[in-house]
């Protein structure tokens, strides 16, 4: 089997030392930079797995992606996803209403009720109870009455 090799360039390694020695990185970033580094100092893709405790197919492809793009793999790609599709004054009617005293009948407002009554007003054209919490939780607000200690 053939031993690939990984080769740093002067100035990538001396990048990857620089970004290590600051001390406040994301996890994943801090294990590829080490790794990358290890890799360029001549171990081999099985000691750099033991050395992080990762699986030697996640170290192989670190080198993989060096060799193709550089250092640009260090960073995850954004991921996918469904936008949210509201706007920042649909999000801030939703946490006012939030705010507000809830329906009668009910002490607090749950977040199914938040969304039904969202609806009701036309604030939007459909809401999921889930994304009416997802919206509360970026708002930091809660659903909680909150104690004046009377």
């Amino acid at each position: 089997m053939k031993q690939e090799k990984v080769s740093l360039a002067e100035e990538d390694e001396k990048y990857l030392q620089d970004l290590l020695s600051k001390g406040s990185l994301n996890a994943r970033v801090y294990k590829r930079a080490f790794g990358l580094l290890e890799l360029g100092k001549g171990k081999t893709y099985q000691e750099v797995s033991k050395l992080l405790n990762m699986s030697y197919p996640t170290i192989h492809g670190w080198g993989k992606k060096y060799n193709l793009a550089g250092l640009a793999f260090l960073k995850d790609k954004p991921r996918t996803g469904r936008p949210s599709g509201l706007t920042g004054e649909q999000k801030a009617k939703i946490t006012a209403l939030a705010c507000s005293t809830p329906p009668e009948g009910y002490a607090r407002w749950s977040l199914r009720i938040l969304a039904d009554r969202v609806v009701e007003l036309n604030y939007v054209e459909e809401i999921s109870h889930t994304e009416v919490g997802r919206i509360l939780k970026k708002m930091n607000c809660s659903l909680i009455e909150k104690d004046n200690g009377v």
